[in-house]
């Protein structure tokens, strides 16, 4: 069942208000979910150098109900020099054949890494296959040996971000609360779930 669709109000002058939370893991946890609870019919892939079309669509498809809208905006150019670069990684989770959420680790700053992105495809949200996917990914994050491993959610995000961070491992160490111009009304694909965009 897809997740219900966030509403968050505009100000008169076209902004929002975010909360966003920082958070960071010292220590590679020892309480994570390395198994896929649908077994065979889940596989987690590396995309080595992928398309800045195939990236759109997770991206898209995956934000579309929280508002995501950073990477919308950049060229195709720009896009493709982040992903394509060696120090990004990015981790495509595969239902039954079927690309069902992504991960991004960005190693660009190591000894610090960073869970850029993460999330599920709409429809397959309340599967529990994003703290199998959280998991996989904070354990391939710790086989680099970082100092830390930092990662922020806000208030846009699905509601249960937060809750799912902190029981793999993080904690949080920052808050801050700022207007943003509210991407639904600036000229970009639609934001609803399961576009392509």
């Amino acid at each position: 069942m897809p997740p219900k669709k966030i509403t968050p109000g505009s100000t008169a002058d076209g902004f929002l208000d975010v909360t966003i939370t920082y958070l960071e893991m010292h220590t590679r946890p020892q309480q994570l979910m390395l198994n896929s609870p649908h077994n065979n019919k889940t596989s987690l892939l590396k995309a080595c150098k992928p398309t800045t079309s195939f990236y759109r669509y997770l991206y898209n498809t995956v934000g579309s109900p929280w508002l995501w809208w950073e990477r919308r905006v950049m060229s195709d150019e720009e896009l493709k020099r982040i992903i394509t670069d060696e120090a990004v990684e990015i981790y495509v989770l595969y239902f039954e054949g079927v690309p069902a959420g992504y991960a991004e680790l960005d190693r660009r700053k190591e000894p610090v890494i960073e869970l850029a992105y993460m999330g599920l495809i709409p429809e397959f949200t309340g599967c529990k296959l994003g703290p199998y996917l959280l998991s996989a990914v904070i354990d391939i994050a710790w086989s680099y040996a970082p100092e830390k491993l930092i990662v922020n959610t806000c208030t846009l995000d699905h509601p249960k971000a937060l809750g799912l961070y902190q029981r793999c491992g993080f904690t949080p160490v920052e808050q801050k609360t700022k207007s943003i111009s509210d991407p639904r009304l600036i000229s970009l694909p639609s934001f609803q779930p399961g576009t392509d965009g």
